[in-house]
């Protein structure tokens, strides 16, 4: 049990160096699960040839996306603070513009950014996706979309906030969560991976199967 827990705390401190940002305190001491959220209207009707975790490369597109680079990490872990490897970790989010990849979101779409991405998480229950800022459109505060399965078939759709982020209290969806709110708000900090921009850690905690 205590290598167990060291190795866990010693996961989450190399984790929270290598994007270079502060995890919360006190790091999920008591486990809650992450709060269910609305899948939304957006999620793509068809996935796009492209559906890796590098969404700000599009194979046949010349330019990057338009936005401030984002590496976003991902943590699936149980109630227990049991890594969940193998989970399907999907995101979708609108591009700098506030459009989305969805034939009903309007708007010109920037053609670079690949809108939305999925992967599968390592044996210590990670996940890295290249990606932008999320930022607002009409009635919505900046946000990321996602989705995580299991082995064991598990699900959970929510979505990521941007803590300090003066829009949050205006956001209806947000708002409603109450207490819960912060299980879904990270901090962003600035990193130095390729491309350099902004780092943070999500985690997500699910229950028992």
């Amino acid at each position: 049990m205590w290598h167990d827990w060291r190795r866990r705390t010693l996961l989450r401190g190399s984790f929270a160096l290598a994007i270079g940002s502060v995890l919360p305190k006190p790091l999920r001491a008591d486990r809650q699960p992450t709060p269910a959220m609305t899948e939304g209207p957006f999620y793509p009707e068809e996935l796009p040839a492209e559906s890796d975790p590098d969404l700000l490369r599009v194979a046949d597109q010349t330019a990057p996306a338009q936005g401030e680079p984002l590496h976003l990490f991902v943590l699936v872990e149980d109630v227990n603070g049991v890594p969940l490897a193998g989970t399907l970790v999907e995101i979708w989010q609108c591009d700098a513009n506030g459009v989305y990849r969805h034939p009903s979101a309007g708007g010109q779409r920037d053609s670079g950014f690949q809108g939305y991405g999925r992967l599968f998480t390592d044996e210590e229950g990670i996940g890295h996706f290249r990606t932008i800022r999320p930022v607002a459109y009409a009635g919505r505060a900046p946000h990321v979309h996602v989705k995580v399965e299991t082995l064991d078939g598990r699900r959970l759709t929510t979505q990521m906030f941007v803590a300090e982020e003066p829009l949050n209290e205006r956001d209806g969806l947000y708002r409603s969560l109450g207490e819960a709110a912060p299980l879904v708000t990270v901090p962003l900090s600035p990193v130095d991976y390729e491309p350099p921009g902004l780092g943070c850690s999500f985690f997500i905690v699910l229950p028992e199967a």
